[in-house]
């Protein structure tokens, strides 16, 4: 697949006005013509030029994605349907304290704290809670502040636009909680397509991925919940698995269950078109477990992705510190989440033809790509 780099119009043109825009922050802090607004990307004023930052390092324009995964990964580790896996591993974070204020069994908090006790990373970016359920990126500099934010939100946080910020400084070791979209705008900027910007990616120390189904539109999501509850008492929210098929609000009175027939109009357009559900392009990704007890207690672990050596050596350093539990993987965990991640990359290539109506156009995907491409051409 031949990539060009081009500029903010075509930008514009191909992600922004197509409605494939992710909200992840790529673009912003490269420049002053791009700004992030709630959880949109807005266009602050046009850009004449040629070959821009914003366009290189968008994941959603043109991306070979498996000459990508080639260079960025041990080729002998590379699976059709998650990307590179290197280990796959059930988790939670030994320390009940974490594990109570912790989305699901804690994992992510405890790999970022260890990082930085460790000196991997002098500063974490991660996602808080802002007004009104908005999230907003922010950054950790000690165990005790990453700690702090350590639950999901379910709205995009531009934290890709947070690294740029605080990499254009200099001088730092940065590890990320990313999203897949996110991830893999990282992963372009390590390719270094464009001088100008080659030295700050080299700050960026470790990307911890999360799986993503989708993502939801702030906007979208406020005005259905406002209707049930007043959105200060809102302490949590949680999607357990697809048969619940449910949106579970945290409350100081409770929790509120809400079918997903609500929710999923607020999803964000961009999301129907992302074949990545557990951000390949990270050193170790983390999702909820599956268990054969059922969700009462797999709610309390994670499931781990390993992809990089530098992922497995944190891995194993948080093992081997007794930061982390772990237990047997069922035997059907990793076919059912191949067959789940293959599930999303279906649905993106039908809706990438549906849109352009010519298996041979997938926009930013590539039709000759081994996975994708097969699935569009009906293989």
């Amino acid at each position: 697949m031949e990539v060009k780099i081009l500029g903010q119009k075509e930008l514009n043109q191909a992600v922004k006005d197509a409605h494939f825009c992710t909200g992840c922050g790529a673009c912003v802090n490269l420049c002053p013509y791009q700004a992030h607004y709630r959880d949109q990307i807005v266009m602050l004023h046009p850009c004449d030029l040629k070959e821009g930052g914003c366009y290189a390092f968008c994941p959603r324009t043109p991306t070979d994605l498996e000459a990508l995964k080639k260079k960025l990964f041990d080729p002998e580790d590379l699976t059709p349907e998650l990307g590179a896996v290197k280990g796959f591993y059930i988790t939670r974070a030994a320390d009940p304290k974490v594990r109570a204020k912790a989305q699901h069994g804690g994992t992510v908090t405890t790999l970022i704290t260890l990082a930085l006790q460790e000196g991997l990373i002098d500063t974490a970016i991660l996602a808080e809670e802002g007004r009104n359920l908005l999230p907003r990126e922010t950054t950790a500099q000690d165990a005790d502040s990453a700690q702090k934010l350590s639950r999901s939100k379910f709205v995009v946080s531009p934290n890709v636009a947070e690294f740029n910020r605080i990499a254009k400084e200099g001088g730092k070791k940065i590890g990320i909680v990313a999203t897949p979209c996110q991830a893999l705008a990282l992963a372009k900027m390590r390719m270094k397509p464009l001088k100008n910007y080659a030295e700050r990616i080299d700050q960026l120390r470790l990307v911890i991925g999360i799986f993503c189904g989708w993502a939801l539109s702030w906007k979208g999501l406020v005005e259905v919940l406002r209707k049930k509850i007043d959105l200060s008492e809102i302490e949590g929210m949680d999607i357990p698995p697809s048969k619940y098929h449910l949106l579970q609000l945290y409350t100081k009175k409770g929790t509120i269950d809400i079918s997903l027939d609500e929710i999923t109009s607020s999803v964000r357009g961009a999301c129907w078109y992302c074949p990545d559900l557990t951000a390949e392009f990270s050193d170790l990704s983390v999702g909820s477990a599956r268990l054969p007890e059922g969700w009462e207690v797999a709610k309390g672990w994670n499931q781990v992705i390993v992809r990089t050596s530098l992922g497995q050596r944190l891995l194993n350093l948080a093992k081997n510190r007794g930061l982390l539990e772990f237990r047997e993987v069922p035997a059907e965990n990793l076919p059912r989440l191949k067959t789940a991640s293959l599930g999303k990359k279906r649905t993106a290539v039908k809706n990438l033809k549906l849109r352009s109506g010519d298996p041979k156009k997938l926009f930013y995907l590539d039709p000759d790509d081994p996975v994708l491409g097969a699935m569009a051409a009906g293989s």
